[in-house]
């Protein structure tokens, strides 16, 4: 009789655990349905603060350089940085170094062929800051060759 007294609290011991258990993951089941189906639900962080947490990293400057797109700090970035990039990466641009006219040739080809929109006064922004960070650069020529045994070309 002892024997059954003992089994069945062990029994009852073992049905409260079950019990708990599959509370709990009734419990975690609902949150994760919750989260799944209302995204826009959050734990006390809400999603202005975490959206303001993305912007805030996505235009952070190191050493000079804008982070996210490898573009010189200086007046006019972000103008650049919204007007240039949503259609091609910044390599291109950076790249491409010209002066003030072709800059503008370059522009109203792209506004021709390519669907860019008009820029207005930001055109003069986004110039003045490329033709300042990135001007063309001089190339000069290779070193004369010297002490070079040259031999004819017969036809």
């Amino acid at each position: 009789m002892i024997e059954d007294k003992d089994f069945q609290e062990r029994i009852k011991k073992a049905e409260r655990t079950a019990y708990r258990a599959a509370f709990v993951t009734a419990l975690a089941s609902i949150l994760l349905l919750i989260t799944i189906y209302y995204p826009s639900f959050s734990f006390g962080v809400s999603n202005t603060e975490v959206l303001a947490e993305v912007e805030a990293d996505e235009d952070r400057i190191e050493n000079g350089i804008h982070v996210r797109t490898g573009l010189k700090e200086a007046a006019g970035l972000m103008t650049v940085v919204n007007n240039c990039t949503n259609c091609h990466s910044s390599k291109l641009v950076i790249q491409n170094r010209m002066t003030e006219e072709r800059w503008n040739e370059t522009i109203k080809w792209m506004q021709k062929k390519q669907g860019l929109w008009e820029l207005g006064d930001d055109q003069k922004i986004i110039v003045d800051y490329l033709v300042k960070n990135y001007p063309p650069q001089k190339k000069g020529r290779r070193l004369a060759l010297t002490d070079i045994e040259w031999y004819e070309l017969e036809d």
